[in-house]
């Protein structure tokens, strides 16, 4: 029994100004991420799967994350990425990195290959480097749409991607990453790489967040689905509802996707949209916006 879900985001265009050849975009791109990963998880473990579809995101222009960041009020962009692995509690992360193409290959590398949870910047990206990851020149994640959103002073756009997985062997893990917002502070860390308040894993439930990341760490919303569950016997949904009306409690939007140990699925959000796709342990295909 396995399954996968994938978000690209809840910081999703208004449905007033999505037309359906954007929408197509979105979804194919959703599509293939989701794919990306499902095929690894067929074949291999949680961890694999929710790094192969979060590759395929950072990929994607459309997304911010990796390629499709966004900028600060420098004109520049600082990504972040966390992995966790819920079979030993073992994570990674990096955080307001600048050419690392893929920053959750950065956080895995992190939580395999050193004795750190979490490097940021210049040391981040030397150690990425010494890895054997690709660095890439500013200019790659360069995109138009971006750089008109932060000119016409659209602060506050956000948006992340993330995945979350359960394996053949009933492992559980996941994996999440960001530019951050438009129009963010250089220097400015949000809860993507936050181990509990972005990003969370243990065997019983894995929880990825995407929306304003100050209340989600100030909320530890994704631990607070798992925390829910062990210490309340709460199931899943219930525990994702409640974290849902914490994050709104914080002024915060967005939405998470979560996984349990049973391949249970749930992807709330409270924002207008949230880009998502899974499948889920019977196999079945779900990908949405609104």
């Amino acid at each position: 029994m396995i399954a996968l879900a994938i978000h690209g985001g809840a910081g999703a265009m208004p449905r007033r100004k999505m037309t359906p050849a954007a929408a197509a975009r979105y979804k194919a791109a959703l599509a293939h991420a989701l794919e990306a990963g499902y095929e690894v998880l067929r074949r291999g473990n949680s961890l694999d799967a929710v790094c192969a579809a979060v590759v395929a995101l950072e990929d994607s222009p459309l997304f911010n994350a990796g390629r499709g960041a966004c900028y600060n009020t420098d004109e520049k962009h600082e990504l972040d990425a966390s992995v966790m692995d819920g079979a030993t509690l073992r994570a990674g992360a990096v955080a307001a990195v600048s050419r690392i193409r893929n920053p959750v290959l950065a956080a895995r590398a992190v939580m395999e290959k050193s004795r750190h949870v979490l490097l940021a910047g210049r040391g981040a990206e030397r150690f990425a480097r010494a890895h054997g990851l690709e660095l890439v020149p500013d200019s790659y994640f360069a995109t138009q749409s971006r750089l008109a959103a932060l000119r016409k002073k659209l602060v506050g756009h956000h948006g992340t991607v993330g995945a979350v997985a359960r394996d053949a062997n009933g492992n559980l893990a996941a994996a999440t990453s960001t530019g951050g917002y438009t129009g963010k502070l250089p220097g400015r860390v949000g809860d993507s790489p936050i181990i509990g308040a972005g990003n969370y894993a243990d065997n019983a439930c894995a929880v990825s967040g995407t929306g304003l990341g100050e209340a989600f760490i100030r909320g530890v919303l994704a631990y607070d689905v798992a925390a829910r569950m062990r210490y309340l016997g709460e199931p899943l949904a219930k525990a994702a509802r409640a974290a849902m009306r914490k994050l709104a409690g914080l002024q915060g939007d967005g939405g998470l996707i979560a996984v349990d140990h049973r391949g249970n699925i749930v992807m709330p959000f409270n924002s207008e949209g949230m880009y998502r796709a899974a499948i889920d342990r019977k196999g079945r295909r779900t990908i949405a916006i609104y």
